[in-house]
């Protein structure tokens, strides 16, 4: 079996070949749109090749004489790529890396040329002792002097007089009393104990007692050794108009024209108070009178209480 056509019988004349079709020129030239942009060789979608068995086209298909609009149109030559420009960014941090590198290197090979500098040598003082023994006595005389005020708080503060009671609750006989026992006599307790706290408060000492219907208070306060401004605080700081009571006595006793209110009550009284500082130690006296202090007895009683100090 074969594709060859077969072959006419001999004394057999061969067909005349047919003429050939002649060209029709078309009325209109056909519309040709723009040529699309070819896309670059990277975009090109791959398309496999086609096989097929068909004979190729004669020559008859694309007569020669054809005009240049049916031919199919050049495709447009793709303008050349410019040469790529290196980006500022990178040039600047090149250029940044580069000079770092080659000043440190410059640095380095000036230092090390260098000769070594010596450190200074260390100079510290030597330990001095005195030539002679140091007298004991003169030595303790040197030494700061001690507190004013370091002993038995208790020991310092005067007692009750013969014929008076107990006011209340309240100790008729010299007493320790605790930073809130203190900050209760006043109104504002909160308060009062706060500042106690914070002014380096160290101990504290009473003595209350009532003779008829006066009533009278004495309290020896004392603070850290550093806070003896604290103690005259305490003792003169908000008190005004001041009379002196004593010779040398740091403080002054006064009595007051116009009544008060005991709290959450209306019952009056008259109030009288002397008051003094000795080193670390407020001294504050009280009298509390339904008719108007004496200022005789405040007197009396500050003065009993600072000669114990001193």
């Amino acid at each position: 079996m074969t594709t060859e056509p077969a072959l006419p019988p001999p004394g057999t004349a061969p067909a005349p070949a047919a003429p050939p079709r002649p060209h029709t020129a078309p009325t209109e030239p056909p519309a040709t749109e723009p040529p699309a942009t070819e896309p670059p060789a990277a975009e090109l979608p791959f398309t496999a090749p086609q096989f097929t068995t068909e004979p190729p086209p004669s020559a008859e298909a694309f007569p020669s004489d054809a005009p240049a609009s049916e031919l199919l149109p050049p495709a447009p030559e793709r303008a050349p790529r410019a040469p790529r420009r290196p980006r500022p960014v990178l040039l600047a941090v090149s250029g940044l890396v580069l000079g770092t590198l080659a000043g440190g290197g410059v640095g380095y090979a000036v230092q090390a040329q260098r000769p070594p500098t010596p450190l200074p040598p260390i100079q510290v003082a030597r330990p001095s002792y005195p030539a002679v023994a140091v007298d004991p006595t003169a030595f303790a005389a040197q030494q700061p002097k001690p507190l004013a005020i370091d002993g038995d708080l208790l020991k310092l503060l005067i007692g009750a007089p013969d014929g008076s009671a107990a006011w209340g609750e309240f100790p008729d006989k010299p007493s320790w009393v605790s930073v809130g026992e203190l900050a209760e006599h006043n109104d504002s307790a909160v308060r009062d104990f706060k500042d106690l706290n914070s002014r380096g408060f160290r101990r504290a000492a009473e003595v209350d007692w009532k003779k008829g219907d006066t009533r009278y208070r004495v309290s020896l306060v004392q603070y850290a050794p550093d806070r003896a401004n604290e103690a005259a605080t305490h003792a003169v700081g908000t008190t005004r108009n001041l009379k002196p009571f004593a010779d040398g006595a740091n403080g002054g006793y006064r009595v007051d024209e116009a009544p008060r209110y005991w709290a959450d009550s209306a019952d009056r009284y008259y109030y009288g108070q002397a008051v003094a500082q000795r080193g670390t130690v407020a001294m504050v006296v009280e009298v509390f009178d339904p008719k108007p202090v004496n200022p005789d007895v405040v007197k009396d009683l500050a003065k009993q209480q600072w000669e114990r100090l001193v």
